[in-house]
């Protein structure tokens, strides 16, 4: 049997870092919302770039499929097995390889996550800025092209990966990009595997691009009486220029849940949460333009968080924002959705899913990345209760189809893995045959992450 020869063969290669063990298979199988368990055959722990180009070769010879896994925070179900296989872990590949200060760059391996980048490069006045709430591995960041609540200003992945090292689905390993600041050399290839999900290789290398620590830095939080107030504050803001880091919504249920689990006291209305970065004379500017447009667009409560403790604190309960939904609906599972609009379009967007959300029935507090037009349905569901899973996915094909009807695309951050695979030749057209001609000419076996992003008929049931 092609699976049996394949695990004979990477054991001899791996030894007891292939583990088929139930615990790991079952970690592996595991998703942070609403999918099935979809456990892998086997679980491999690579520690070179040498061993997953191995590992891949002896799978696509036996035609064994390999999925990358790199921290499990996923929401789309990007990294579950569903044909079986390989789960390759890349959580030993762990290293900083090299920090080009004077360049403002870094060389990391792909299962380093976000934060420990950003410990250490502490000494250096550098930091690594895409922020998307879970402590992410930056190879998984990569491949789903993630962004969050700092997109604003420093942008997403795509703004900040110049280069990568990448096995393809034959073994061979390539180099994209460089460590220049531009290039008008062929194709480009980095883009092309930003976003691919692991569908076109196996990311084991990365180049990132660093920004300055600022100097100052300084937050705060506020309250609106309705949302479309808050939106046209930050409107007002981006309109006049002020340099915003970050700009995030919260909803009034939100706000309840912040207060029932991180022991807030937050009024339950719409919050807007902000931070400003740069000189200690330009953020003093920047907050009290601020302070005064929340004044004038009727905001309240306004607090600053000027301490590196108040601001920690702060993101933190933004960070937290999910398991505290879920609190608030105990032993509740989620089915957590995106879209991104235009900003003009925003307040109605989310007026419309708070009118849909009421429609069927359902709890599914509300926030998101007002700066991009990005904002996120928690839509919280009784563990089982399959016509509750019916009702939250016809809810999430209506946003997205909502946002492609007003200039928008189907997911701003999260992704498409499984759960949004359904939705691509509408948002795409003919371009998502386009994604699938360039998966064959790269994967002909499609052993790389099989049943999802592209098209075919080998995925399992999806959301909308």
């Amino acid at each position: 049997m092609p699976l049996t020869q394949a695990l004979t063969d990477l054991a001899a290669l791996l030894g007891p870092r292939l583990s088929r063990a139930t615990a790991d298979r079952d970690q592996h199988g595991a998703s942070e919302t609403w999918f099935a368990p979809m456990p892998p055959d086997a679980v491999a722990y690579p520690e070179t770039t040498e061993e997953v180009s191995r590992i891949v070769q002896i799978c696509a010879r036996e035609n064994v499929p390999v999925v990358a896994w790199g921290t499990g925070t996923s929401l789309e179900g990007h990294a579950l097995a569903a044909q079986g296989g390989i789960s390759l872990d890349m959580g030993r590949m762990n290293r900083v390889l090299a920090v080009h200060q004077g360049d403002m760059q870094a060389v990391v391996q792909p299962g380093l996550t976000r934060e420990a980048l950003n410990t250490e490069l502490r000494a250096t006045g550098l930091f690594f800025p895409v922020d998307p709430g879970a402590n992410a591995s930056l190879g998984g960041m990569a491949a789903t092209r993630a962004s969050g609540t700092t997109t604003v200003r420093y942008g997403t992945m795509r703004d900040n990966v110049l280069a990568l090292e990448v096995v393809l689905a034959d073994g061979r390993i390539i180099r994209t990009g460089s460590r220049a600041a531009k290039s008008s050399s062929g194709y480009d290839l980095t883009a092309l595997m930003l976003g691919s999900e692991g569908t076109l290789g196996i990311i084991t290398e990365l180049t990132l691009r660093l920004h300055g620590v600022p100097e100052a830095i300084s937050a705060a939080v506020c309250a609106f009486d309705d949302f479309d107030r808050a939106v046209e504050t930050v409107m007002a803001t981006i309109g006049l220029g002020i340099p915003i880091a970050r700009i995030e919504f919260v909803d009034a249920a939100v706000a309840r849940a912040f207060n029932a689990h991180a022991g807030t006291h937050l009024p339950e209305k719409p919050h807007l949460m902000v931070e400003f970065h740069g000189s200690q004379a330009g953020v003093a500017e920047q907050a009290a333009r601020f302070g005064e447009l929340v004044d004038e667009m009727g905001g309240a409560g306004f607090e600053w968080a000027c301490t590196a403790e108040a601001r920690g604190a702060l993101w933190k309960m933004r960070h937290g924002a999910y398991p505290a939904c879920l609190a608030a609906r105990p032993g509740s599972m989620g089915l957590v959705t995106d879209i991104c609009v235009p900003m003009s379009r925003l307040a109605e967007a989310v007026r419309e899913t708070r009118a849909d959300i009421a429609a069927e029935g359902l709890t599914g507090p509300i926030l998101g990345h007002v700066g991009d037009g990005n904002f996120h349905a928690i839509l919280l569901l009784e563990r089982g209760n399959a016509d509750e899973l019916a009702r939250a996915k016809r809810l999430a094909g209506r946003m997205a189809r909502r946002a492609l009807a007003m200039g928008g695309t189907i997911t701003g951050e999260h992704g498409i893995g499984i759960g949004k695979r359904g939705l691509m030749a509408e948002e795409h057209g003919a371009g998502w045959q386009v994604m699938g001609a360039l998966k064959a000419a790269l994967d002909p076996l499609n052993i790389l992450n099989p049943g999802k992003l592209v098209p075919g008929s080998d995925a399992p049931e999806t959301a909308p």
